[in-house]
């Protein structure tokens, strides 16, 4: 098995780990440490595709993980401070109470 297939699969591990993490749990922090879970799961597949590709030399794959690091600290941001305001206005992080967007 090559070192691609390796990751890949690694990858896709993490991915499943992150989609069950997400969709089965009724906790706000773990659904958003699920959606973190893969990301960092296309983060991995950005690196492998990139050393294992026929251009390794260029830093596209570095670049794509740069950017996709950017985007999941602005999704931790926003995710934690509607986590916050929520559970200033219900006194609870559950999903299942959350489900109105009335001011």
């Amino acid at each position: 098995m090559s070192p691609l297939h390796i990751c890949l699969l690694f990858s896709s591990a993490l991915f499943c780990i992150g989609l069950v993490g997400a969709l089965a749990r009724s906790n706000t922090i773990l659904v958003l440490l699920g959606i973190e879970l893969m990301l960092n799961a296309a983060n991995i597949n950005f690196i492998a595709f990139w050393r294992y590709g026929p251009n390794h030399a260029d830093g596209t794959g570095i670049i794509f993980v740069l950017f996709s690091i950017a985007v999941a600290a602005a999704e931790a941001a926003v995710g934690l401070a509607l986590v916050i305001a929520i559970y200033r206005h219900r006194q609870t992080i559950r999903l299942q109470e959350a489900n109105t967007l009335k001011g």
